[in-house]
């Protein structure tokens, strides 16, 4: 392949209701799509972080001079373009890894959509459809966060995560346990919020039965997750902490994580959340597929990895609703608690262009031969 044009595509959508977690509240998802064309398909992805550096360190503004500047010229010299060979061509530019993963998701499905393949398949997938789990920001009061997983569950969720912070976790927890019973797969979120110090605090969580307590402590910290969960019952999750299956490695011989978050933007693509994915497999470790309030062109690719044989937990691959009244794509629908894999070429799924036109800000091209 041959790359004609890279086009970026700065969209907002308005959430449903706002989402709270500990770094900020959400009320839009504002972001950019990347629409690549070469000389024999065309392919799109979603860049997954946000207008300010809060929950990462890459951000929207930020990710555009990254790929104006250095990423898409390292592809656009590639005498022969494939996904296989564009992380070496993109290895000398250090971290950026949610930049990276739009761009090699975009060509990814352009190259797939030559083949007539489906991500699912190039990837490895072994179902056609995925339990879906939902994530339930902080709420103002336990009455709201109840009426919130009570309307969830209602919708067929067969999975609730509850975001905590210091002040808002073992009384919600209890809350939700007393209301809707022990047998409910139920699994916590601190992003990051806690320290060592809060060691005792979090333990009364072991109580709950909870599948997991996801990244409670400073990112990129292993050794004081290894010793938080010598402290507790409760499994720890890595989300943040995890940016390649190296890090998957090592979190998992330091016993940092007894279960993998992944997220294919965050390690850089599809192919290196496949390869974090295989790690975790091999040491007997579960995974589930995380999400990032994506809209459809995000959470198709998302779905496809999380169809993997290791993804033992349900994800973060909601329904389409869930977050937006409109989506851009045609909406992910949940039917008995599942989410169906997309089986058409590439991602399967592409922008709807009325859809696309009332929620676009801006575009521009970025690349052109």
């Amino acid at each position: 392949m041959k790359l004609e044009r890279v086009e970026i595509v700065h969209v907002a959508i308005p959430l449903v209701t706002p989402f709270r977690t500990s770094f900020g509240t959400m009320t839009t998802k504002d972001t950019f799509l990347l629409h690549l064309v070469t000389d024999v398909a065309e392919g799109w992805s979603e860049f997954a972080a946000d207008p300010e550096p809060l929950y990462c360190s890459e951000f929207v503004a930020g990710a555009e001079i990254v790929l104006r500047d250095f990423l898409i010229p390292r592809m656009a010299a590639l005498p022969h373009l494939t996904t296989a060979v564009l992380a070496d061509a993109l290895a000398g530019i250090k971290g950026h890894e949610l930049a990276k993963a739009a761009l090699e998701t975009a060509l990814l499905d352009a190259e797939l959509r030559s083949y007539g393949m489906p991500l699912a398949t190039y990837l490895g997938a072994v179902r056609d459809r995925v339990p879906a789990g939902v994530s339930v920001g902080i709420k103002d009061s336990i009455p709201e966060l109840l009426d919130d997983v009570e309307r969830y569950l209602a919708e067929g969720y067969v999975r609730i995560k509850l975001k905590i912070e210091p002040g808002w976790d073992v009384g919600p927890v209890r809350a939700v346990r007393d209301r809707f019973g022990d047998a409910l797969p139920l699994q916590v979120d601190a992003n990051t919020a806690y320290t060592l110090a809060d060691a005792e605090q979090l333990r009364r969580l072991d109580e709950f039965g909870l599948l997991l307590i996801e990244e409670p402590l400073e990112e990129n910290n292993l050794h004081a997750h290894a010793l938080l969960q010598q402290r507790l019952r409760t499994p720890v999750c890595l989300d943040e902490s995890l940016h390649h299956a190296r890090d998957t490695a090592a979190a998992i011989a330091l016993d940092a994580c007894r279960v993998v978050n992944v997220k294919p933007a965050r390690v850089g693509g599809y192919l290196e959340a496949r390869r974090v994915h295989d790690v975790a497999r091999a040491h007997g470790v579960p995974v589930w597929c995380g999400g990032m309030l994506e809209t459809g062109v995000g959470r198709a690719p998302n779905l496809a990895l999380a169809a993997l044989p290791g993804c033992t937990l349900p994800g973060d691959t909601s329904a389409s609703a869930r977050y937006f009244a409109e989506d851009i794509t045609e909406p992910f629908v949940l039917v008995d608690g599942h989410l169906p894999v997309p089986d058409g070429p590439g991602i399967g799924i592409a922008p709807l262009p009325d859809a696309l036109r009332r929620f676009t800000r801006e575009r521009r091209d970025l690349y052109a031969a």
